[in-house]
Formats: C-alpha cells, sequence, structure tokens
C-alpha cells in the first residue's frame, strides 16, 4: 500500500518562486480544482492520500516533494535551496516522524527534494541551484548506514533533476537530454527520450507500475503508451505555471508490502 502527502494550494502561489519559466498570470482557483483532481488520481492508482492544509504564507508549499525524502528506513528533513521555502516542511516532517525515523539536513547544505531520485539503493543527486555539495554530502552519510549510494548528476537549463529524468520503468527512464550535462550515471538504464517538442515532458510520477503524467504532452505520452506503460493524465497546468510538476505536488512511501 501506498500513502501520498500532500498540500492544499496556497492562496499566495502567484508569489512563487521562478528560474527557468516566465512569470504568468495563476488562476487559484482553477490551481485548487487541478491539484483535487490529482489527489483524486493518485487514490485511484492505490494512493491512501493525506492532504495537508494551504499554508498563506508560503507560495510554494503545494510543492511538498522540495521539503523531506523518503525512503523505506529513514525519512529526512531536508533544506531547501530557496530561503522563502525553509518554513514550508513543519506538519510534512511530523507526519513522516510518525511513519519512519527522521533525520535533517543541517547548515550549510542544501537539499530539494525535486533534486533527488532513488532507483533502487542507488541515489541520484541533481547538482543545481538548489541543491549544494554540503547537502549531498550529508545526505551520503545519512543512507550509508541503509546501503544506498549516492551520485551527483549535473543539470543544466532546468530547476531539478527530476525536471530532466524520472523512472517509469523498472529499467527505464523518461528523459530529455538536453537537460543533463552528463547522463553517464544512467548508462545502465534504458533512455526513453521526450519528444524535441515537449522540453517539460520528462517529470512522471510512478506508483507501482503505473504513472501518473501531465496532459498536455501528447507526443510524449505516446511514447509511454508504445512501452505498454500504463499512464493515468491528469490536468496541472496552473501548477506548471509556477515552475511545479506532477512528482513536486507529492511525497510518496510504500507503507505495507503487498501479499
Amino acid at each position: 500500500m501506498w500513502t501520498a502527502i500532500t498540500r492544499e494550494v496556497s492562496p499566495a502561489l502567484a508569489g512563487c518562486e521562478l528560474s527557468f519559466v516566465p512569470r504568468n498570470p495563476i488562476d487559484i482557483a482553477l490551481a485548487r480544482r487541478q491539484h483535487a483532481a490529482y489527489c483524486r488520481a493518485l487514490e485511484s492508482l492505490g494512493c491512501d492520500v493525506i492532504e495537508l492544509p494551504a499554508l498563506p504564507g508560503y507560495p510554494d508549499s503545494v510543492f511538498v516533494e522540495d521539503v523531506a525524502l523518503v525512503f523505506d528506513e529513514v525519512a529526512i528533513a531536508t533544506r531547501p535551496g530557496a530561503k522563502s521555502r525553509r518554513g514550508e516542511g513543519d506538519a510534512v516532517h511530523e507526519v513522516l516522524g510518525s511513519l519512519r525515523p527522521l533525520s535533517r539536513i543541517q547548515a550549510h547544505g542544501t537539499l530539494d527534494g525535486g533534486d533527488v531520485l532513488r532507483i533502487g539503493k542507488r541515489v541520484f543527486v541533481g547538482i543545481s541551484a538548489r541543491s549544494n555539495e554540503a547537502g549531498r554530502a550529508q545526505l551520503r552519510k545519512l543512507l550509508a548506514p541503509h546501503g544506498y549510494t549516492v551520485e551527483g548528476v549535473a543539470t543544466r537549463e532546468c530547476l531539478h533533476l527530476k525536471s530532466a529524468v524520472t523512472q517509469v520503468a523498472d529499467d527505464m527512464l523518461l528523459v530529455n537530454p538536453a537537460w543533463l550535462a552528463d547522463a553517464s550515471p544512467f548508462a545502465s538504464f534504458r533512455m526513453l527520450e521526450v519528444d524535441p517538442d515537449e522540453e517539460h515532458a520528462a517529470n512522471a510520477v510512478r506508483v507501482g507500475n503505473a504513472i501518473l503524467y501531465p496532459d498536455c504532452f501528447p507526443k510524449t505520452l505516446a511514447r509511454l503508451r508504445a512501452q505498454g506503460i500504463h499512464v493515468t493524465t491528469v490536468d496541472v497546468s496552473e501548477l506548471q505555471k509556477a515552475e511545479g510538476a506532477v512528482t513536486c505536488c507529492s511525497l510518496l512511501l510504500r507503507t505495507s508490502t503487498p501479499a
């Protein structure tokens, strides 16, 4: 069984941090409806959804992925690279602390959850503006007792590692190669490239053997389905204006193992 932790859309979403997309007007009411549909889609894929209340003082707080990491053995409170986001995590960490032992990334380390891609016991961390070497080193130390390795992956022209690559099957990654400065850490995986016309299309949420995916990338969607991957689509257009994506809006953790 899976649990998904989410947070309602902040009324201040229009004041979000932006790095690589232009600022456009955001329809907050529509963003909330889209987020509610996103939560229902997670439920349809077998997730028990825990939805935390909105934080009016934190525009980006709907993007709960960035404030914590969850592994089978431990949860880790991150220290986001954007100073404006460092007060978002308390309620998320309280929930996680009831489900896993909780550790923390300490100053002067910075680490955004969107920069962390776990595949089995390998953990890939984006070398980005939001996550620094001190953060990666602390993560490596925290995870070593549990048998994980941590590898840095250089990105370019995108916010997070998971803007450029996500896992869509046991041995397959969905990739925008233009946003990976060095793809060699992923050499052992099959890589399905996004359509060149859909540069933001590499971000997908994997729940078991299914994928939750934005509905606005039809060419890449066709490539996924051609691989036999079960895809559920959602409209997240308003959240994308805030430089968000489908992975950003939830923290997934396995709470039981199927019989």
